[in-house]
């Protein structure tokens, strides 16, 4: 639990600490309480002294009660400091995953941060601060008797042993639950992606039967876990008890004797189980201990955003060169992208045509930089993309994917890339992508709520907002993947006119698409196949030298999608 000490918690951590320590002493009056009165208020009979040691007792407690609270209050600070230092991060490296590896975006650190969080919530934690007490409650005992403080620590030690054989019996269970209970959320939430289909072609009963197999191992698993950390904390618990017992009636024998008086038999029992409490509650609460070393451990293997670099690049202006380009999905395998190499420069435009699977889509993320080949570098404005700071690239960035995703919220913050809006340059981006006057027909305008996704809009509507967000804030590098996939015949004479000003304007813009009259309006074009560069020049050139092969693909349907590229 070494991250307990990492520098944003020390603080706090130290605070807890230092309420544990005072708390603690305040926690052995009431038995010092129990050896006066037993041994001194009832052989002097003085009910001036009775009064003296039950308002000192009381005011421990009293403070007790406040250091109690301070030290909760220092770990719930603690939770909260965490979650505000990692989340972000965390939320960070997961879009990063998800983008570098299309399809398997999740929220799992999210999970780890708020396990980690509520772990510092839990009794667990607070038994590991009382933890370093327990040798002082068995040392104050064996002051007492000799015999007592004996019989103290080896029950001390019987309860330790068993939370050593709690942490090993239930360590691969807990694991297990943990894993099993995140496949049954993912499950549930592709499920939830895929509804329209699911009902549509009447799947429900099949989907509520693959998940309701994964939720019974789930169950199973968590039913075993429960049982074996029902019995083990049953067993701590009676444990305990057993040995108070065992305290008393040895104390009780010690008093018999006379080799000890009635107040230390009293005594000794209350700090037996003072001390044996933190080992009880590290026992109860050994789940959730594990599941937040579990959680760290996993956010320490996550790798993080890459860091900006220390000198700010100028704004580009466009020129983008890839230079024997290789990208392979998994190592050893044959690459996807092979040795691609060409030049656009800037305000030029770049066409990019193929086949299904040719690796058009994939080409153009690593031109993004959301991807980053094995081999070979793509540069923008001479320096590797990779090298560029993602948040003050993406404002010269346009970006339209295959697959529209808008966000829940109204359209105005939808174009202005959820940054405050600016009515200026989103009116100026909407007109742009011709995408105004449908925006204006809505019920609320720009101040229309559009739902998760954008549910109440269709997918011509979707794919208009989507190119006017591209084009927020006039980027110098828009890259468009089949723009023209929903668009009627208006919407692709919009289309037209809206890549002819960007052109006027000097900016660097590449599209994937498939129709002829949209293509025969770019500078250049480049024909992929099986992830190689057929041909690759000014467009008439490559039109006339490949008109037999260009012209099939030119015939493709615009709403044909990728399959390969579309699961990557």
């Amino acid at each position: 639990m070494r991250w307990l000490l990492m520098k944003r918690l020390r603080p706090y951590v130290l605070l807890a600490a230092g309420a544990s320590l005072l708390l603690n002493l305040a926690l052995l009056v009431p038995s010092v309480y129990m050896l006066q009165v037993f041994d001194r208020v009832f052989s002097s009979r003085s009910e001036e002294t009775l009064a003296m040691l039950s308002l000192l007792a009381l005011l421990a407690l009293v403070l007790g009660y406040f250091l109690d609270s301070v030290r909760a209050e220092a770990l719930a600070w603690a939770g909260r400091a965490l979650d505000r230092y990692l989340s972000p991060q965390a939320l960070a490296g997961s879009l990063q995953h998800a983008a570098m590896h299309a399809g398997t975006g999740n929220t799992d650190a999210l999970r780890d941060v708020s396990a980690m969080r509520t772990f510092l919530g839990s009794a667990g934690v607070l038994a590991l601060f009382d933890l370093p007490w327990v040798p002082v409650y068995l040392l104050v005992i064996t002051l007492m008797h000799p015999l007592l403080g004996l019989t103290a620590t080896v029950g001390a030690c019987l309860l330790t042993g068993l939370a050593a054989a709690t942490e090993k019996l239930t360590r691969a269970q807990t694991e297990d639950a943990q894993l099993r209970g995140r496949s049954t959320s993912e499950l549930a939430q592709a499920l939830t992606r895929n509804a329209e289909v699911i009902v549509g072609m009447g799947m429900m009963q099949e989907a509520l039967t693959a998940w309701g197999d994964r939720h019974q191992d789930l169950l199973c698993a968590q039913e075993q876990l429960s049982h074996r950390s029902a019995r083990l904390g049953a067993a701590a618990r009676m444990g305990r008890q057993v040995l108070q017992i065992g305290m008393l009636a040895l104390g009780a024998w010690l008093v018999i004797d006379a080799q000890a008086s009635p107040g230390i038999m009293i005594a000794a029992t209350i700090l037996l189980g003072r001390a044996l409490q933190p080992v009880e509650q590290l026992i109860g609460g050994w789940k959730a201990l594990i599941e937040g070393r579990g959680a760290w451990a996993r956010l320490r293997k996550r790798t993080l955003v890459a860091t900006a670099t220390a000198v700010e690049l100028p704004v580009p202006a466009g020129k983008l060169e890839l230079d024997r380009v290789v990208h392979t999905w998994t190592p050893g395998r044959a690459p996807f992208i092979r040795g691609i190499t060409l030049q656009v420069e800037p305000g030029e435009s770049l066409g990019i045509i193929g086949p299904s699977a040719a690796g058009k889509t994939t080409l153009i993320r690593l031109m993004l930089g959301i991807w980053r080949p094995q081999s070979g570098v793509v540069r923008l404005d001479g320096a590797d993309v990779a090298q560029w700071d993602r948040h003050a690239l993406g404002k010269h960035i346009g970006y339209l994917p295959q697959d529209v995703e808008l966000f829940a919220g109204s359209i105005a913050q939808n174009i202005a890339r959820l940054q405050p809006v600016d009515s200026g340059a989103v009116l100026e981006a909407a007109q742009l992508a011709h995408a105004h006057e449908m925006i204006v027909r809505l019920p609320e305008g720009y101040d229309t709520e559009i739902g998760q996704g954008g549910a109440i809009l269709s997918g011509g509507q979707r794919q208009r907002i989507a190119l006017a967000r591209a084009l927020y804030g006039n980027p110098r590098f828009v890259v468009l993947d089949e723009p023209n996939a929903n668009l009627d015949a208006e919407g692709e004479v919009a289309l037209s006119n809206t890549i002819k000003v960007l052109k006027e304007r000097g900016t660097t813009v590449v599209i994937v698409g498939h129709r002829s009259n949209l293509m025969s309006q770019l500078d250049k074009l480049a024909i992929l196949r099986d992830g190689c560069l057929e041909a690759f020049g000014r467009t008439e050139a490559v039109l006339s030298r490949l008109g037999a092969v260009v012209r099939p693909l030119h015939r493709v349907q615009p709403v044909q999608r990728d399959a390969v590229e579309a699961q990557r």
